[in-house]
């Protein structure tokens, strides 16, 4: 049975998220180089004027000068923020933040909250009104009903800008993706379907309008509200409502439910009796969408109708009705047509977009990046939300409904060329990582956390505890570890498993087990109590060896190679293997595996090829596809030089192999990398920019790596530690919790190790 709460942490740790590196969660940073005087002149005054002329003369220049063609503002007035209520415009923005957040990491669409004081609808239309020249479109969220429908509608007639309500047509046109697979399978036409809707809200009532779009009459279609079905000549009904109204003999939601198809809830937890489910038709489709918990859970909807389809709004359930699989491309789409509207047609070909993405066979890549196999079905009407082919399915079909209505300012002429490039426009990385966050979840694991002592890492075990990852075992002083929980805010600080050298009686077993191993390379039984009495990597080891634990994370205390050495004398490489270590270093649109980062000082032919071959496993399980080249001074012999022998060798032994993936070398990081200088040698096998850099040397290796990372303003996750017998993982001693609670992560789900 799935818990109460999707995903569980305390509000200490929601506040430290937020408050940390820097307070929020967006920043502007410049996209055009700013380091010259020469510079500065370009972007401000002389140089602004002539764009300035431009737009002057002609406004479709403000596309082609400025950033308003890919901007969005997110406004709300704070009415109506999630399922808190009226907290006020001021209360809304960390809302409004990780909104823009997800315009940015699902689209690349830049975007700004705005935060408006005032509850009075024409203040609130007239100041958003004025924004037009900011903006190329605008994204309302977090306004109560029945206001939002005025202030949409207003905006939508007066602004020659996309405007969306996201509350209301978000989960409209997901809902609608899933109704149309549902009856997909259960062999129904939506003319035919009967419906009844529960809840009569902004987000109820755009279902209902959109599902009517689509075909289902709106006879068919009983709309319930707190007082029931809502009928003509009822008493108490809006306008909005009204709009809805359906002759009907019923006069509650569990008369309306008989014989009905489809039953779509945005009401209340535990609206929907599992009773009046029997009363449904056969292969009964049930959405219910309340938050966060639903109409009726799943289990117990199944328990009466084994033969029921059923879509929640929770990550925990299949068939989750998310609206970040909809609102991110909708403004994508608009955006890149430069449309002046977000029209029914457009909404429309947004939900059929993603519901025959849900019925398309996944990729054996994404299967891979996800760890399921994703498989169209009654579990699986919904696409999930992280899947990379979402940005180039449902953008280009809006983009297209948008031409096709006449509402595109800038059509696209090719749209196979616009879909390529939708592809390209993020980093895949992205997208995988936060599904391995997922498989950890699904398959938790026991993280040995070597250093508990330590805020950073304590901080990343409770973390790694609260978000469902698995359970923590914190190795330290029992009292120091159990004051820190108690000053960090752990919920339940008794609970965790803390793992004490001076009282545990796993000592005496650790002690003959490190014994054994090391009684022939110079160690005394009395050299073996000390250690294991007094260092902690080797203590923490001793618990995975000995099966008290899956995995380990150390590193914060102790330099690298010390923590290796002392991990070492317990934990041995994998058999055939050679350990070593991966940096990841992430841009905006890309991605670049760097090995051996950490171990191996001047590895030989043979172990280079084992780096590329376990390197390239590594970014297939993080979904790309790998382009191994092996790095050096040298391109193809020029110029000629006495270290490139066991370059040459490692490419020979692929050769041999035939390992089913691109490789090349020995080259310079420019025939690598950029295209221009790949073209200087049309032989090489690389297809496009490699991805994975096999470096010549540890030095040269840690080298790029940290200079990357200081210098090109690059993400990076590392290093990754492959090859030992158990998983192991290393972070460096400057981390923060977030990067070692990824390694833990990366760890548990097993993508290195």
């Amino acid at each position: 049975m799935a818990d109460d709460k999707p995903t569980a942490f305390t509000a200490r740790e929601a506040l430290f998220y937020h408050e940390t590196i820097r307070p929020g969660k967006i920043e502007i940073v410049p996209s055009k180089p700013m380091a010259t005087q020469r510079d500065l002149s370009l972007a401000y005054s002389p140089g602004v004027a002539a764009p300035v002329q431009a737009i002057a003369d002609d406004p479709a220049n403000a596309a082609r000068y400025t950033a308003r063609s890919n901007l969005v503002a997110v406004i709300t007035n704070g009415t109506a923020i999630l399922g808190m209520g009226n907290l006020g415009a001021l209360a809304a923005k960390p809302v409004m933040e990780g909104k823009a957040v997800l315009f940015k990491r699902f689209a690349d669409v830049d975007s700004i909250d705005i935060e408006l004081a005032t509850e009075d609808p024409d203040k609130f239309i007239e100041a958003v009104a004025l924004m037009e020249p900011s903006f190329g479109g605008i994204n309302l969220e977090d306004i109560a009903a029945p206001e939002c429908f005025v202030i949409e509608q207003a905006l939508r007639e007066r602004m020659n800008i996309p405007v969306m309500h996201d509350d209301q047509h978000g989960t409209a046109i997901i809902a609608a993706a899933g109704l149309i697979n549902a009856c997909y399978l259960t062999g129904r036409s939506l003319k035919d379907v009967r419906m009844v809707v529960n809840g009569a809200g902004a987000s109820a009532l755009a279902c209902t309008a959109l599902i009517k779009a689509l075909g289902v009459p709106s006879d068919q279609v009983i709309v319930c509200d707190r007082s029931g079905p809502i009928y003509p000549g009822r008493d108490g009904v809006d306008q909005w409502k009204s709009a809805h109204a359906t002759v009907t003999q019923a006069r509650s939601l569990e008369e309306a439910l008989v014989g009905a198809d489809v039953f779509l809830g945005l009401s209340a937890k535990d609206a929907l009796k599992p009773a009046w489910v029997e009363k449904m038709a056969d292969k009964p489709i049930i959405f219910a969408m309340a938050n966060p918990d639903p109409e009726i859970r799943p289990e117990d909807a199944k328990a009466v109708r084994p033969d029921a389809i059923i879509a929640t709004g929770r990550s925990d359930y299949p068939n989750q009705v998310n609206n970040v699989l909809g609102f991110p491309f909708i403004f994508r789409g608009a955006l890149d047509v430069q449309a002046t509207a977000i029209n029914e047609e457009m909404k429309i070909a947004a939900a059929e977009a993603i519901a025959s993405l849900a019925r398309e066979r996944v990729p054996d890549e994404v299967a891979a990046a996800y760890g399921v196999n994703h498989k169209f079905g009654t579990d699986y009407i919904i696409p999930a939300p992280f899947d990379p082919r979402l940005m180039e399915v449902v953008s280009s079909a809006v983009a297209q409904a948008a031409m096709n209505s006449g509402v595109a300012k800038a059509p696209i002429a090719d749209m196979a060329a616009y879909r390529q490039s939708l592809k390209a426009r993020l980093n895949p990385t992205t997208s995988v990582l936060t599904r391995v966050y997922e498989d950890a979840k699904a398959n938790p694991k026991r993280m040995v956390f070597a250093e508990a002592e330590e805020d950073v890492v304590l901080r990343a075990a409770i973390q790694f505890r609260d978000f469902g990852y698995g359970t923590p075992i914190l190795v330290g002083r029992t009292k120091a570890v159990v004051d820190k929980l108690h000053m960090l805010g752990a919920s339940d600080p008794g609970g965790f498993e803390i793992q004490n050298s001076a009282d545990s009686h796993l000592v005496p077993q650790m002690v003959e087990y490190l014994y054994e191993r090391l009684q022939r390379r110079g160690r005394t039984l009395r050299d073996v109590r000390r250690i294991v009495n007094q260092d902690r990597n080797v203590f923490a080891a001793l618990l995975v060896a000995l099966g008290h634990g899956d995995a380990l994370i150390t590193g914060l205390t102790r330099t690298f190679a010390q923590s290796m050495r002392e991990v070492s004398l317990v934990i041995d490489a994998k058999e055939g293997s050679v350990p070593f270590g991966i940096h990841l270093m992430i841009g905006k649109n890309y991605t670049v595996f760097l090995a051996d980062t950490t171990i191996n000082e001047r590895p030989s032919a043979e172990q280079l090829a084992h780096i590329a071959r376990e390197t390239a496993a590594v970014a297939k399980r993080l979904g790309h596809e790998p382009r191994v080249a092996f790095l050096s001074y040298s391109t193809f012999g020029n110029p000629a030089g006495r270290w490139l022998d066991n370059i040459r060798e490692a490419v020979a032994i692929l050769d041999a192999e035939n390992p089913g993936f691109e490789y090349e070398g020995e080259m310079a990081p420019d025939a690598a990398l950029n295209p221009k200088v790949m073209e200087l040698y049309p032989f090489s096998r690389l297809s496009a920019p490699a991805n994975v850099l096999i470096m010549p040397g540890l030095q040269s290796a840690n080298l790029s790596a940290k200079l990357l990372r200081e210098l090109a303003g690059a993400s990076t996750i590392g290093p990754m530690m492959v090859g030992m017998e158990k998983p192991v993982q290393i972070a460096p001693m400057t981390a923060l919790a977030p990067d070692v609670l990824t390694l833990a992560v990366l760890a548990a789900a097993g993508v290195v190790g």
